[in-house]
């Protein structure tokens, strides 16, 4: 489960859309949106990808991917 608090926070502050996860994952937005609020499962690639998006460390993943 991720925690979506956090990565909305991150999201925001580094000024990344829904639009820019959903070109980076080649999906549609509703399915992002369902992701990030644990609607829908997301993958570890997807976690891996949106990390790397949003510039968070290695260090700090589990604080965003694993509530």
């Amino acid at each position: 489960m991720v925690n979506s608090v956090n990565i909305k926070n991150k999201m925001r502050t580094q000024g990344i859309k829904q639009k820019d996860v959903a070109d980076i994952w080649k999906c549609a937005l509703p399915t992002v949106s369902q992701k990030i609020n644990n609607v829908r499962p997301m993958s570890l690639k997807e976690a891996e990808d949106l990390a790397k998006l949003t510039n968070i460390p290695d260090e700090k993943f589990s604080q965003y991917f694993f509530a």
